[in-house]
């Protein structure tokens, strides 16, 4: 254990459906976590929820982000892993294989979106703390998490703080996606004005896929659509150099990718830890009869300055394409499935724009001006369709300033929620 906290592990019993209790069920699993001094306090509760979809939530370490420190000095933290992810009955590919077939699969997955994370925590909420409630921490997804669970279950929340998270509340996964490959190419070009050998780089690195059968360690083949999806990294404060220095060993002296290149890059585009990620990337965005319908690839069609022959290689972002399913060995168990999703026109609704409209729990959040992730202009139009909102726009840092800001993002936030600014 790090001395730095008191840890309380806890393990819950929540039904699959919450609509049908008495039906299968999954363990959802959530780490206590207090400032030792303190750790018999009776403290406020702060639930963290995790980015993602399918991200766990951190594990406390020396190296853990600097808000935790932050919050530790006011709260109790439940870091919470949203079903699905970490010690949460996981979803895997594993996993996915044991299902008979993609229809009761995908009916499976059809339960891990942010209403059943909210039902999970109102009952994790009322086993812990009766019917106090309690604040909650949403980065990024996990702020589209807090606006349905200011739309389920108000009562459960006394402040809600975001950062980088407010959805579009009645934006389709079309609208969202048409804004988000400008965003991700402006990115791009950000990049190579930074480091513009790279951009000679990354095309002989693609012109060498394209002429050859290239393997990554686990048998997959590396090819250019993958290769330009490690563009997901761009939007993190760090993204830029964490790109650049992957491709700064990525050729040997013979022109040939490199063993650590290829190691790298399988790990980093390959969901092994998080297909949840992939499989579950747009249908964040489905309510009501609309399918998503891939929208990220009919999308596409529309940029053309992304063609993977032109001579500045575009990378791509945080967009989910159907090929990946054939491609990367992790999400294959899930092709048929993750098809299934994207035809789905049943959806239930996320959120509820009414009493969004007349909410009174305190809500602070910032909007990183320039996020590549979550578009700025509709988490702003979000801002001003819910009541008791106080929104703070930053271009100081990008997408991971809750975390790179070592706890002033956090700290920022409370005082907003507060009034105390």
């Amino acid at each position: 254990m790090n001395p730095a906290y008191a840890t309380v592990d806890h393990s819950f019993t929540a039904p699959l459906d919450h609509a049908d209790p008495g039906g299968p069920t999954l363990q959802i699993f959530a780490r206590q976590v207090a400032d030792p001094a303190r750790a018999e306090d009776d403290q406020p509760w702060l639930l963290y929820l995790q980015g993602g979809p399918g991200g766990k939530s951190p594990r406390p370490s020396a190296d853990s982000p600097g808000w935790l420190a932050q919050a530790l000095k006011t709260h109790r933290v439940l870091l919470l892993d949203q079903r699905g992810t970490g010690r949460s009955t996981p979803v895997t590919a594993k996993a996915a294989t044991r299902f008979p077939d993609p229809g009761r699969l995908a009916a499976y997955l059809a339960h891990f979106r942010a209403d059943s994370i909210v039902a999970d925590a109102e009952l994790i909420r009322r086993e812990l703390c009766g019917e106090r409630p309690w604040e909650t921490l949403g980065q990024s997804y996990g702020g589209f998490v807090t606006l349905t669970y200011l739309s389920q279950a108000p009562e459960g929340l006394s402040a809600c703080h975001v950062a980088g998270g407010l959805p579009g509340l009645t934006a389709t996964a079309d609208d969202v996606y048409a804004r988000t490959h400008p965003r991700v190419r402006d990115r791009v070009l950000e990049y190579y004005d930074r480091y513009p050998d790279d951009a000679k780089l990354l095309r002989r690195v693609a012109d060498r896929l394209a002429t050859g059968d290239v393997r990554l360690p686990d048998g997959d083949r590396l090819t250019v659509r993958r290769l330009r999806t490690l563009g997901l990294a761009l939007g993190m404060g760090d993204g830029f150099e964490r790109v650049h220095w992957l491709l700064d060993e990525s050729l040997d002296e013979r022109g040939e990718l490199t063993d650590t290149f290829l190691h790298q890059v399988m790990g980093l585009t390959g969901f092994t830890d998080n297909p949840l990620f992939a499989v579950l990337q747009e249908t964040l965005y489905g309510q009501g009869a609309a399918p998503t319908g891939w929208a990220a690839h009919r999308a596409l069609a529309a940029f053309p300055e992304f063609a993977e022959d032109a001579e500045t290689l575009l990378l791509t972002g945080e967009m989910i394409y159907p090929w990946m399913f054939e491609d990367i060995r992790t999400l294959r168990p899930f092709t048929q499935a993750a098809d299934l999703l994207a035809r789905r026109t049943d959806w239930p609704p996320l959120y509820d724009v009414g009493r969004l409209a007349a909410n009174e729990v305190p809500l602070a959040a910032v909007v990183y001006h320039d996020d590549m992730y979550v578009d700025a202009d509709l988490s702003l139009r979000t801002a001003r369709h819910v009541g008791a909102t106080r929104v703070w726009v930053t271009n100081e840092w990008e997408h991971d300033g809750l975390t790179a800001s070592g706890g002033r993002v956090l700290a920022r936030l409370m005082d907003l929620a507060a009034g105390r600014v």
